[in-house]
């Protein structure tokens, strides 16, 4: 019997070690399913990330489809617009390239009749913009009178841009944004019949995109803003404007400006003082010329452009409100300051009713003082000039501009202080620059508008 003890123990051992490399065994099916399905998932999760890229990639064939879509439904007689036979059917539209593709938001360069040109929507396909709910009720042989058209209109356009339904009429003055109504009324009866459903249909879908609502609003009250020259569906064509760029020193390219007279004489730097000049117009005139302070809170290089008089404009308004649309906007729950940001529109949070104040803490002056002209007037970019006494002074106004709150919007319990010191950072801004301009040799008359046809409301 002793002999049979090792056989025994050997038998064991045996046992024992088959059984460990069944589980071994076992194991290494369980890592190996693992992998398969770990494997599986990042394979599958790259293919959605790379058709979601691919989906918002800007490519000319994604882009000329939209186009040619759009035409089709031209031809089908479901939008229409004044740039629509000469997309569709002339061929005087001529495509250049995408310049912006994301969540939809669709932006193409291109030349109108051997014109530079913006093509812009919001939402690539027009099916994507909700129809006017009256036309679901409309017989289609029954057309909209004009003054339907204006109360429809009218109703959209305040809602987009934020304002009270008595407002179109009973603030401001002259010239504001309270005189909608009469402003549309002008536009949409100016011809002796009935509009189309598509017309109607191709009105709607562009009412429903702010941008455009701000830009064909503004465009007859304001040159600081780009023009919108035409549409056609839920496509609109504005201005070609080469916008700034904050890698560049004096963020737009002055190289391209050719004005004829003394102002052709101007230096790098003496232009620059000059679009420093139009900036204060446009916050000026954005502060106090409507009926509503309008707030720009995405302010960058990027969403401005000068025409070849130099004058600023406003190329991307997605970030704009007016006054009542920014109180709602900032009154929100807080905890801190910091919760009351609204990318370059700040206000305070009142710890005690943890609640944003409505109204803005900081202005448009400010932020443009601190984004552009701060790098702008640098005394690294002045070099030898930087000790000049105007220069030193300017250098301390801008300082000054963008550590002042405030700019013009009196503090709910501050009274009149705070927009009487931004009032006042503005004006010597003003009077600086403008003795720089003088001492440059910089005279002649203010350059006038930038001429093109002009784009009516229903005049697609």
């Amino acid at each position: 019997m002793l002999p049979a003890g090792p056989v025994a123990g050997g038998g064991g051992l045996f046992l024992l070690r088959w059984l460990g490399l069944r589980l071994c065994s076992q194991r290494g099916t369980l890592v190996c399913a693992l992998l398969w399905f770990g494997s599986w998932l990042f394979l599958n999760g790259l293919v959605l990330v790379h058709r979601s890229i691919l989906s918002d990639y800007c490519t000319d064939d994604k882009s000329k489809r939209i186009l040619q879509r759009l035409c089709l439904q031209f031809g089908e007689g479901s939008v229409t617009g004044d740039m629509c036979e000469d997309l569709c059917v002339d061929g005087l539209v001529e495509y250049k390239r995408c310049l912006y593709y994301e969540n939809g938001k669709k932006v193409i360069e291109a030349r109108w009749r051997g014109s530079p040109v913006i093509l812009k929507s919001k939402l690539e396909n027009f099916s994507s913009y909700e129809p006017l709910g009256i036309l679901d009720y409309q017989d289609t042989a029954e057309e909209l009178s004009p003054l339907d058209v204006v109360f429809y209109a009218t109703l959209e356009l305040r809602n987009s841009l934020g304002l009270a339904e008595d407002e179109g009429e009973d603030e401001g003055g002259e010239g504001g944004n309270s005189s909608l109504a009469r402003l549309w009324q002008k536009k949409l009866k100016s011809r002796d019949r009935s509009y189309s459903q598509a017309e109607l249909a191709s009105l709607w879908s562009l009412l429903q995109q702010e941008e455009y609502t701000f830009l064909r609003v503004l465009q007859d009250l304001s040159t600081h803003v780009a023009k919108v020259l035409g549409s056609c569906g839920h496509f609109y064509a504005v201005e070609y404007l080469s916008a700034g760029h904050a890698w560049d020193q004096n963020i737009f390219s002055l190289e391209g400006v050719e004005v004829p007279g003394p102002r052709a004489r101007w230096s790098s730097r003496g232009k620059v003082q000059r679009v420093a000049l139009s900036f204060l117009d446009m916050v000026h005139h954005f502060d106090h010329d409507f009926a509503h302070k309008l707030h720009l809170c995405d302010i960058k290089p990027e969403n401005f452009a000068i025409r070849k008089d130099l004058t600023v404009v406003a190329i991307d308004v997605d970030m704009a409100f007016f006054e009542p649309k920014m109180r709602d906007i900032l009154d929100q729950n807080c905890s801190s300051d910091d919760d009351c940001n609204f990318f370059d529109c700040s206000s305070r949070c009142d710890r005690d009713r943890r609640r944003c104040s409505a109204v803005r803490r900081n202005s448009n002056l400010q932020v443009i003082c601190e984004k552009i002209f701060r790098p702008w007037f640098s005394p690294t970019l002045l070099g030898s000039k930087a000790g000049l006494p105007l220069q030193v002074e300017l250098q301390q106004a801008v300082q000054e501009c963008s550590e002042t709150e405030g700019g013009g919007v009196e503090e709910e319990d501050g009274g009149g202080e705070v927009g009487h010191r931004g009032h006042s950072v503005h004006l010597r801004l003003l009077s600086v620059l403008t003795r720089l301009v003088q001492e440059g040799g910089a005279s002649g008359e203010e350059g006038g508008a930038w001429e093109e046809r002009g784009h009516t409301a229903l005049n697609f």
